[in-house]
């Protein structure tokens, strides 16, 4: 059957979802570059937040009345999946859990394609690299703790073997993703350093970028992590979400950590990188989530200053224990501090890049961008907009001309 896979979400979800769709090609479905040519639809699905799941299930309804055969994977589809029956009587439904099963589930469902098997070439110039399933923590707002389970780390030597693959394809960059990638081994023997150490190793002109992690998995193989971020194919980029300044909250999501544990790390990490790009995530309106609170996580984010700050407003998700308490923040002002941290970190990522202007720096190009320009990271994975044409995964020397709070401009020396 003709074949389109649409993925929604997180890093990891893209890359499950080009794996499924390799999956369906190696069992002699064809994949079609317009999803209205397509007779089988792969819904990858996203549930984090509220709006989003919305989103979901509308597109689901949507691909049931066209008469389409429908499977939905994702994280909807392990923790919603009496809604998505409503939406879509007759999908197959494949939760992240039963992905090993996933050639065995379509056939049986919808008989053996009827075209040769194919082989899907890795052409993509970013390839993501799920490195494990689930996680260890039980944040009580998290429906993807629900979905996924507990931690699974991926065999070592198979996630080396991919990377190696993809990287033989063209890959500039490997995107190594998780729900939580400093969790990486805990369950193996094994640590994320080591993983690292192992992707640095291998020849040819790349770069990885760590995934998110949560400062709880960091702090105990803090030292194995930095022995291996140093390579000069790491980005010296860490995502590290915070989530709030109060150790009040923290303890209420049940986080395992405090405020003063987040910025230690950051303080050691900045030690021993002190160019790096720290990136944070912040929930605000989390029930019982007081004006003190609230000032406590601004206060925080002026300290440590971040460049990135994902602001999500929070959202009760079902089943999880965050989602039965009474003192639930109203909209309003959750919208409200949504804006006030929004704002804060755009001015905090304009005296950051500013800053930069002048500055000679290496650009990785990346990808094409808007009008005549290209798309590259520093060696701290800082958005580049460089102007003038330039090959896809060539190494440049960028001079910095100007600057924004989400990425920065360059003009390519002697260009």
């Amino acid at each position: 059957m003709k074949a389109w896979v649409e993925s929604y979400g997180c890093t990891m979800n893209q890359g499950e979802g080009a794996q499924l769709a390799a999956r369906l090609a190696s069992m002699g479905h064809v994949l079609v570059s317009d999803p209205a040519d397509a007779e089988l639809v792969v819904v990858n699905t996203c549930t984090v937040i509220r709006e989003t799941e919305r989103r979901m299930l509308k597109r689901l309804e949507e691909l049931s009345c066209q008469q389409r055969k429908v499977i939905v994977t994702g994280c909807l589809a392990a923790v919603q999946s009496g809604e998505v029956v409503k939406r879509a009587p007759g999908a197959l439904i494949i939760p992240p859990r039963s992905y090993g099963s996933f050639a065995e589930l379509v056939e049986e469902r919808f008989g053996p394609a009827q075209e040769q098997p194919s082989i899907v070439t890795l052409e993509a110039t970013s390839a993501v690299l799920p490195i494990a399933q689930g996680c260890l923590g039980n944040c009580s707002y998290c429906i993807t703790r629900l979905a996924r389970g507990t931690l699974v780390s991926y065999p070592m030597e198979e996630l080396v073997a991919k990377a190696r693959e993809h990287v033989a394809s063209g890959a500039v960059e490997l995107l190594i993703t998780a729900q939580d990638t400093a969790a990486y081994g805990m369950d193996a023997g094994t640590d994320l350093g080591r993983l690292l150490e192992a992707i640095a190793a291998i020849p040819g002109d790349f770069r990885a970028r760590v995934g998110m992690m949560n400062p709880q998995s960091l702090a105990p193989i803090l030292p194995s992590f930095l022995s291996a971020w140093r390579s000069p194919r790491i980005y010296q980029f860490v995502h590290l979400p915070v989530q709030s300044g109060s150790g009040r909250m923290l303890e209420a999501m049940n986080r395992h950590h405090g405020p003063k544990e987040f910025e230690g790390l950051v303080e050691r990490l900045r030690s021993a990188s002190p160019d790096m790009c720290l990136a944070t995530d912040v929930i605000v309106g989390f029930p019982g989530e007081t004006d003190d609170d609230h000032r406590a996580t601004v206060e925080l984010i002026k300290r440590v200053r971040p460049e990135v700050v994902n602001v999500t407003r929070y959202s009760p998700r079902p089943g999880t224990e965050a989602a039965r308490a009474r003192n639930q923040v109203p909209g309003w002002r959750s919208k409200e501090r949504s804006r006030e941290l929004t704002a804060l970190r755009m001015d905090i990522g304009m005296e950051v890049h500013r800053a930069r202007v002048g500055m000679e720096e290496s650009v990785l190009i990346t990808e094409r961008g808007k009008k005549g320009t290209m798309i590259g990271r520093t060696d701290a994975y800082r958005p580049v907009v460089v102007k003038g044409e330039h090959r896809i995964g060539s190494r440049l020397h960028v001079i910095m001309t100007d600057a924004t709070p989400t990425y920065m401009v360059g003009e390519a020396r002697g260009a």
